[in-house]
């Protein structure tokens, strides 16, 4: 039985370190969506995004050697004269025999293979904390093809909404978190995903008074994940409630919807 608990809780420790917020230097801003004129000026909407690279590299640290990708072609899009035709794949991504699957879409086979790996991926919660941040619009130079953003995104954002968390990322995988929250990314117990449905779970951390019970719950009522307390933890939670609550972001983005994935 000591045993078979031991083995659960090192596998949701996993799953807390894949959705760990990944580090802040490999988080990038693209354009999304039209030029808005406003009083003279030009601005558009930039979106955070990450590489297909990080989501490589936060597998191999976190599961090195235990995931697998598979790509299927699914039949091609046809767009709108402006967009053109659309290449699809469906991603199949398994973890410790554990199975997400999303589909990707983009212009050429390239984008459209990791676009289906990363939306795969945010499934595991893999880059899940993008879907908190706040809409970035930043002023640009013009309304033209080549416009360019007046400011860096990142700092307009920081600007606005605080400068993001500074996350470095051990060799083993495991976080260390240094530097201020900015009120609009997810907080631990959001972006923790739950070992049985993949789904977001509560922290109840700083309210439980029993030390012993579990530190995160399954936000899922027809589901009883739960995460368990590291082993050897303090049994007081004195230090984790005297840490800032961040503040949850307004309306969350649901994986699979019509809405675009932040990358």
């Amino acid at each position: 039985m000591i045993a078979r608990q031991d083995a659960y809780i090192e596998k949701t420790d996993v799953w807390a370190r894949l959705s760990a917020p990944v580090p802040s230097a490999a988080i990038s801003w693209r354009q999304d969506g039209k030029v808005t004129a406003r009083d003279g000026k030009y601005f558009a909407r930039f979106v955070a995004y990450i590489e297909a690279n990080t989501v490589r590299e936060r597998l191999d640290a976190v599961v090195p050697g235990e995931w697998d990708l598979t790509l299927d072609l699914l039949p091609t899009l046809v767009g709108d004269d402006a967009d053109g035709a659309q290449i699809s794949f469906k991603a199949r991504l398994q973890i410790l025999g554990v199975i997400r699957e999303d589909v990707g879409t983009g212009r050429d086979y390239k984008q459209a293979s990791t676009d289906a790996f990363k939306r795969a991926a945010v499934r595991f919660g893999v880059a899940n904390e993008l879907y908190a941040y706040e809409q970035n619009w930043v002023e640009i130079d013009g309304d033209g093809k080549y416009a360019r953003p007046v400011e860096d995104p990142q700092a307009a954002y920081v600007r606005r909404y605080g400068k993001p968390d500074v996350i470095h990322v051990q060799a083993n995988g495991t976080p260390t978190v240094a530097g201020p929250m900015p009120t609009s990314i997810l907080t631990d117990g959001e972006t923790v995903s739950c070992p049985k449905c993949g789904g977001r779970m509560w922290d109840n951390r700083l309210t439980k008074r029993n030390p012993r019970a579990p530190d995160y719950k399954c936000q899922n009522r027809s589901c009883d994940g739960v995460i368990w307390p590291p082993k050897g933890a303090p049994t007081n939670t004195d230090a984790a409630a005297n840490e800032p609550k961040q503040a949850l972001a307004a309306e969350s983005v649901l994986i699979g919807s019509e809405e675009e994935l932040p990358f």
